[in-house]
């Protein structure tokens, strides 16, 4: 197999996408679409865009809810793309066709539904709900624009159509919303497990 050496744009090479539910300061819920994301156990871990509303939020507020959207909402997360909870849009958002939006559930046709440990809103709509707690926050001295954010996961929330056991989600049944090199996809076919995959 051949290889080239090429300088893409972005690095986008397939991660779930994540719609990320933070607290306003006048306690509304604000909802930014993300897909930079990796967990370890209960750990998370965030890149969140320092210029946006999340970020302002989470730096003020340590709360979260982690909305994971199947492959058939890839809808509802683009509409969201374009609308910032910053007032005024910072000038380089403006240019790239950014536009103000303080009502995002009512924009994306989205459902709010109340958390349990957290304040921030879950969506109801997302097959999987992750209420987290902000541990830590970095933005790294050679990539200043954007933050390092670490959660812990505080309480799982699964759709009942998802769930093969005690505490257990079934892998054939979800099917998580993919974005990769800007483009959305789902899962394919199953091609394996590993051998820690539980029975």
């Amino acid at each position: 197999m051949q290889h080239e050496v090429i300088t893409p744009s972005i690095l986008y090479y397939g991660t779930p996408v994540m719609l990320l539910s933070t607290l306003n300061e006048d306690g509304t819920t604000n909802l930014s679409p993300l897909s930079s994301s990796w967990a370890l156990g209960d750990c998370l871990v965030l890149g969140v865009g320092i210029q946006g509303k999340a970020f302002e939020n989470l730096s003020r507020h340590p709360e979260c809810v982690i909305n994971l959207p199947d492959a058939s909402m890839w809808e509802q997360v683009e509409g969201l793309g374009r609308y910032t909870g910053i007032y005024p849009v910072p000038g380089e958002k403006r240019m790239m066709g950014f536009e103000f939006c303080d009502d995002k559930f009512a924009v994306s046709g989205l459902t709010p539904q109340s958390s349990i440990r957290v304040e921030p809103d879950k969506i109801a709509e997302c097959p999987l709900q992750i209420e987290a707690a902000v541990q830590h926050i970095r933005i790294p001295e050679h990539t200043p624009f954007m933050a390092i954010v670490e959660v812990k996961a505080l309480k799982v929330h699964v759709h009942t159509r998802l769930i093969s056991g005690l505490n257990k989600i079934n892998p054939e049944k979800w099917n998580p919303l993919i974005y990769n090199f800007r483009h959305y996809y789902g899962l394919g076919e199953r091609h394996g497990e590993s051998f820690r995959a539980e029975k």
